[in-house]
């Protein structure tokens, strides 16, 4: 067995864990900064920066001191080094670095949606590849055939806001607190989601491709109104979120013949959204996968995780490997029509 200390500071969670290539998370800690950033509707990049500069080294003491271990005992370090706010980035790859050099240990440098992609495995040891995978996140939507580590064709995208975005955004129009998924979740519960009539984007298209400024807009356009309460908004955006994300997914499905359906990335948490997927999983005779709630977001144990797949591999990185705030999986896929720079 083979032992992976894992570092994560993308967005605004420090974390760090410690993982074993037999999927045993030996220790682990995560440390979010939401009240930090709720006065703001969202994260600050600066304040996340220095906060993981504060937290990071007392996680890093606090696991390998639960583990009765020190990083001489580790085989890897694993770290984010990107995509995500670059300042934060920088934090857990430069302690990395510095770990990996003091005790001599192989540095993998984990793209952070590579974590995502291959978490569904930590947590299920029968997942074999290929699985088409729909990433859903704050900063991406995306459909992506995992046809093995490193090995990933990007089958779609979004071309403007990432679901978790745009309930972010639609969390802030209806006064809801950040992080917004959770609140419209637990606000859509007590509402009717057929109250309100809003857009379904892209829904019907041939390409699986995603959009949700409309939905967005549509969103801002009816709390202006006045004429929904806002649990009726909630549970309508909701259900068009999942009625979005369930039609082009099936999509992709026709696109691929990987016999399992595996959903991650934070938006991931959402129990509508799961049940959803899992329904059409099923009416698509595929097996369907998804991680517990707490490794779809932000965590260290799925970089550890995806550090121990890629050690596995003999994958490992140079000491100047660079942090970078974009690094796509499927770096060979084509801009998409209509596109922003985050697709």
């Amino acid at each position: 067995m083979t032992l992976i200390l894992g570092l994560e500071s993308s967005c605004d969670d420090s974390a760090v864990a410690l993982v074993g290539s037999d999927r045993r998370i030996v220790a682990q800690a995560v440390v979010g900064q939401t009240s930090a950033h709720q006065p703001f509707g969202g994260v600050v990049p600066e304040i996340a920066a220095r906060a993981h500069v504060e937290i990071l080294p007392d996680l890093i003491r606090r696991v390998l001191n639960d583990a009765g271990l020190s990083v001489h005992d580790v085989d890897a370090v694993a770290a984010t080094a990107g995509p995500g706010l670059i300042g934060g980035v920088m934090v857990a790859l430069l302690a990395g670095k510095g770990l990996a050099l003091a005790a001599g240990k192989p540095l993998v440098a984990v793209n952070h949606l590579e974590g995502h992609a291959l978490s569904p495995r930590l947590a299920d040891p029968d997942l074999e590849f290929p699985y088409l995978l729909l990433l859903v996140s704050g900063g991406h939507c995306q459909l992506l055939e995992v046809r093995g580590v490193g090995d990933y064709r990007r089958l779609a995208t979004t071309i403007d806001d990432a679901a978790g975005e745009a309930f972010d955004k639609a969390a802030k129009l209806l006064g809801l607190p950040y992080p917004g998924g959770p609140a419209i979740e637990e606000l859509a519960k007590s509402g009717d989601a057929s109250a309100v009539p809003l857009p379904r984007p892209l829904v019907g298209s041939g390409e699986p491709h995603f959009s949700f400024a409309g939905l967005k807009s549509a969103v801002q356009r009816a709390v202006a109104a006045g004429e929904h309460a806002h649990e009726g908004i909630a549970a309508s955006f909701q259900q068009a979120v999942v009625d979005c994300l369930v039609d082009r997914t099936a999509v992709a499905l026709g696109k691929t013949d990987a016999p399992a359906l595996v959903v991650a990335g934070g938006v991931a948490a959402n129990q509508a959204i799961r049940g959803a997927l899992a329904a059409l999983a099923e009416r698509e005779q595929r097996r369907f996968s998804v991680p517990p709630a707490w490794l779809c977001t932000d965590n260290a144990a799925m970089i550890a995780w995806a550090g121990a797949e890629r050690f596995a591999a003999g994958l490992t990185d140079p000491l100047d490997a660079p942090a970078r705030a974009r690094w796509p999986l499927d770096e060979q896929a084509e801009t998409v029509r209509g596109a922003g720079v985050k697709a």
